[in-house]
């Protein structure tokens, strides 16, 4: 054997060793591929790839089908037993793995796919499609619940940001099977993106209005086309990092796809906004309050902070602009949550007693290089703005983050996936329970044991943001029927369409017996008039 053969071998070999070792020829299958699934409460989704390997890159052509019965209902893997199910969708795909270290550390990889007309290999063409209750779409994604065991931490963020917030995706959870293998729980989901039914921002042009929009942009890793920021990041007494720089990656449209008109204006737009941030003399509302929507960033703070997420501001940042016409504001969108809540056990994420926008001195200690954007640290030097803060937060916690509605938000996302035995099946695929996977800081032995580890961290964070806010839990704002933080005549009509309707949905039940009398009647509304008319009960 000649000596370039012996060489060409042995590089073989060891391709052959680390595919082994990746198990990427089998696109990372998981640890048990007998899980059984008979049926299930989530819809099923089922890709067919035929052994092709998914690329991170690349995409390439899948088949997909999703059977989802209906709520309530529950759905079958076998369709030969149980036929006429309801096919939520099915046709082709163009499928990649998706993500930065939910990808390279997780031994369950999320996806991106793309509904199809035809294959790819065929000229096929992305298509919008309806997916199990969510609107028309053809950008989407299937995350895959891993280091964060308890599975909710996306989706809780979801939930309690929903009510507040222009835009927050929508998820579902999901059974999958890759080629007939059972793969686990995954959350189909919307990605922050351009469309109809997510961002609906008009395409931007070249000259005048249409120039100014729509934009989505985003902070984060200096891995794609970037934009770096004119300003750096600063630490907790707003000593700028001149070493570290804040970067700006491009959403929609993609680089590649603008012109160098919507570069040069997005860019400008974007050194005003921080230009105006970082000189404005408190308090400074007028001044930046031109170029951020000021409740959306509250908002924004609020559901990081909460979540005390060690990611929090510096990646997955994402940020959009309207038209000028529309909206002249950048505006946030809130994404990537799953190592909130205490699920971290690096850069102090595991803390409940700590603000996280001011972490970039423990950032900068460990040689990370992204770092918190400054504005954060500007904004809450004002205090204008902590007001605002410290009023939402109020607000939050007054209704849909009050202490029983919290902690029952957080059992009804388990009870979905206890229901059906759809944990069991997950752990059976990948068992990890009692077993660290990064970067948890509380190793759960159970299902139960980290859902109920999380409620504990969540009371104690809670209380931590109420003391620091200056809201007493145990202070009920008698009269705000609405639960926005005042008592005004807005609580009088909520009060009265309440009692025409019987619908409780979105008002304060305790905060409208305004006559203590422990019954809701049309003698609260008397009672709640003469409290405006004379300021005293």
């Amino acid at each position: 054997m000649n000596k370039r053969l012996i060489i060409l071998v042995t590089a073989l070999l060891a391709l052959v060793q680390t595919a082994n070792a990746n198990n990427w020829w089998e696109n990372y299958p998981p640890d048990n591929k007998r899980v059984s699934l008979t049926s299930t409460n989530l819809p099923i989704v089922w890709i067919e790839v035929d052994g092709q390997y998914i690329d991170r890159d690349e995409r390439i052509t899948a088949r997909m089908k999703v059977i989802h019965n209906g709520d309530g209902l529950l759905n079958y893997a076998d369709t030969v037993i149980h036929p006429g199910q309801h096919i939520d969708y099915e046709g082709y795909i163009a499928l990649r793995y998706r993500g930065n270290s939910s990808f390279s550390n997780s031994d369950k990889k999320p996806y991106s796919f793309r509904p199809l007309d035809k294959p790819l290999e065929d000229g096929g063409e992305k298509q919008k499609v309806k997916i199990l209750g969510m609107g028309k779409d053809n950008n989407w994604a299937l995350l895959a619940p891993y280091a964060d065991k308890s599975m909710i931490r996306d989706m809780l963020a979801f939930e309690i940001s929903r009510p507040w917030m222009e835009y927050v995706p929508q998820g579902r959870y999901c059974e999958m099977y890759l080629d007939g293998v059972y793969y686990g729980v995954y959350i189909l989901t919307e990605v922050v993106s351009k469309g109809k039914h997510r961002l609906n921002l008009s395409d931007p042009g070249e000259t005048d209005d249409e120039l100014t929009g729509g934009y989505i942009m985003e902070v984060d890793r200096n891995d794609e086309k970037v934009y770096t920021s004119k300003r750096h990041p600063v630490d907790s007494t707003g000593k700028q990092y001149t070493s570290k720089y804040i970067r700006f990656q491009y959403k929609s449209p993609e680089y590649e796809d603008m012109t160098t008109s919507q570069i040069a204006y997005i860019k400008s737009r974007i050194d005003q906004m921080e230009t105006a941030l970082w000189n404005y003399t408190p308090p400074g509302e007028s001044t930046y309050g031109q170029y951020i929507d000021i409740d959306n960033f509250v908002d924004y703070q609020l559901a990081q902070e909460l979540g005390h997420n060690v990611d929090g501001y510096r990646l997955s940042g994402k940020f959009f602009k309207r038209r000028d016409s529309e909206d002249p504001r950048f505006k946030m969108v809130l994404w990537d949550m799953n190592l909130a809540y205490g699920n971290a056990d690096y850069y102090k994420g595991w803390r409940t007693d700590t603000w996280i926008y001011k972490n970039n001195n423990t950032l900068n200690s460990q040689s990370d290089s992204q770092l918190i954007p400054f504005w954060w640290y500007k904004l809450n030097t004002d205090p204008n703005y902590t007001a605002r803060l410290k009023a939402r937060w109020a607000q939050y916690r007054r209704s849909n983050l009050r202490d029983d509605r919290i902690m029952a938000l957080v059992d009804s996302l388990a009870l979905v996936l206890t229901k059906n035995g759809a944990v069991t099946r997950n752990s059976q695929a990948w068992p990890r329970w009692g077993q660290y996977v990064w970067p948890n800081y509380y190793v759960a032995d159970s299902f139960v044991d980290e859902i109920d580890w999380l409620k504990q961290w969540l009371h104690d964070r809670i209380a931590w943001m109420d003391q620091r806010l200056g809201f007493d839990p145990n202070a009920l704002m008698r009269g705000d029927v609405n639960a926005d933080g005042q008592v005004s005549i807005n609580d009088v009509t909520t009060l009265i369409d309440y009692l025409l309707s019987g619908n409780a949905s979105g008002i304060d039940t305790e905060a409208a017996d305004s006559d203590l009398n422990g019954r809701i009647t049309i003698d609260d509304v008397t009672v709640l008039i003469d409290f405006l008319l004379s300021g005293h009960w």
